[in-house]
């Protein structure tokens, strides 16, 4: 008499009759259960060991039927072409087509998927490439939307509210901008739901906190890689770098120095060193605490705040602006408040996140037809907006993360015959800001 045992989905689980690695005994359940990304595993080691069993786990909502137009480059081809052989992470630069990769992925599959973005805009922006490329309306998941169908699309947190419900109803999850994922919250939605299918997408998957080792577990290895550098000419605009090195103004080279001085000497005092983001945490935590610390953390802010946000970026970036007049031109910031200074010095709009979105779109769709020529923007154009053709990103300020780096030079790599982008950053020497930029690296690789 054969005896099969139940493996079943329950709320976000996996529940067994029987032992199983990544399973533990509940006394309450009186089953073993773990988390359900757990479930190809589960599988695997079951059908290895001969233990017959009735899978009750997935019940994926039906496949829709499509009509396949998309069409891969080579290196996207080699891209899914490993990622069908191993299930994980695909590395591609700002521009260089991750969504049509996925999307191919899905018509060769031909299973339930779910797509998770981080934006409300990402939402849309995929799906209408799914409309577009695959004849489907697919179901969406934030910002007002709540369908669910056979193809969905959804920002993190609404997967993340929704994560029980949505856990056995996809055979494939799609991870837009992947490096979202590890966040404490995020990570739930990979790891409640069973999907045996897994691919992530990001131009930089590295975090500054570290947590992306966590992507083998809730994705897979990144698989196939590429830079901006290896597909500039054919596939990306020709690009060329500058960091240019402007000088503090004597007003902000005195105070700057006097703050950094404090911000030493209190560390000095307290034999703390900053070698790491936990260490600094560590800082920020101590300030509740202590007058002294609170201020010295002040001291550090001010400083950096001179040092990112100098009047000599400014003047420099006159300069910049005068001699690119032709040049459809994107001006980053680190600070708001500096984006809107420089929107009012020179009579150009300014797109930030309290920008309403009928405005951001209507400054976009401006800058596309070249009835303006230059935008500034603080951080809220790195990700997840779709960014009309630029040849030219101007940099006055930035966190010291490769990941921002990457996506800006994005920005400006769209292919366009003839054109050659140009990435300049401006650093102010000497300071804080000059660590950054070396932190940041270079933009050519």
């Amino acid at each position: 008499m054969i005896v099969i045992m139940l493996l079943s989905y329950c709320r976000g689980l996996l529940c067994s009759e029987v032992m199983a690695p990544g399973l533990r005994w509940d006394e309450k359940l009186r089953k073993y259960i773990g988390l359900a990304y757990k479930y190809a595993q589960v599988r695997e080691y079951f059908s290895g060991s001969r233990i017959s069993i009735e899978d009750k786990v997935l019940d994926p909502l039906p496949f829709p039927q499509i009509h396949d137009s998309v069409e891969l480059r080579d290196y996207q081809a080699k891209a899914l072409e490993l990622w069908m052989k191993e299930r994980g992470v695909i590395v591609l630069p700002t521009g260089a087509g991750k969504t049509v990769v996925a999307l191919k992925a899905i018509a060769k599959l031909g299973v339930a998927t779910l797509i998770l973005v981080p934006t409300i805009d990402l939402m849309n922006q995929w799906h209408s490439q799914v409309m577009t490329r695959l004849g489907v309306d697919a179901g969406r998941l934030g910002g007002g939307y709540d369908s669910v169908k056979g193809i969905t699309v959804s920002t993190y947190d609404s997967a993340y509210v929704r994560a029980e419900e949505l856990g056995n109803r996809f055979a494939l999850l799609i991870f837009d901008e992947v490096h979202h994922l590890p966040s404490e919250g995020y990570m739930n939605v990979a790891q409640m739901s069973a999907a045996p299918y897994r691919l992530g997408l990001t131009a930089t998957p590295e975090r500054e906190d570290g947590r992306h080792v966590l992507l083998d577990d809730l994705v897979g290895p990144v698989v196939f890689r590429t830079s901006p550098s290896q597909l500039s000419g054919k596939y990306l605009s020709e690009f060329e770098t500058e960091k240019i090195y402007v000088n503090l103004t004597p007003e902000e080279e005195k105070r700057y120095y006097a703050l950094r001085e404090k911000f030493k000497r209190f560390l000095a005092s307290r034999k703390i060193r900053l070698t790491s983001s936990q260490d600094f945490g560590k800082l920020v935590r101590m300030a509740y605490r202590s007058r002294e610390a609170r201020e010295a953390l002040l001291a550090w802010h001010e400083s950096t705040e001179i040092a990112v946000n100098s009047r000599a970026k400014v003047n420099k970036l006159r300069e910049l602006l005068t001699l690119h007049d032709q040049e459809k031109t994107i001006v980053f910031t680190r600070n708001v408040e500096l984006a809107y200074e420089i929107s009012s010095l020179f009579l150009i709009p300014v797109i930030t996140y309290r920008t309403p979105k009928d405005e951001r779109e209507e400054i976009l769709r401006l800058f596309r037809e070249g009835k303006y020529r230059v935008v500034v923007t603080s951080n809220v154009l790195d990700e997840g907006i779709d960014v009309p053709d630029a040849s030219l990103a101007i940099v006055l300020g930035g966190y010291g993360s490769r990941r921002q780096l990457v996506q800006r030079l994005g920005r400006i790599l769209r292919k366009k015959d003839g054109k050659r982008a140009k990435f300049i950053e401006i650093v102010a020497k000497g300071t804080v800001d000059y660590s950054l930029s070396r932190r940041r690296g270079s933009a050519s690789v």
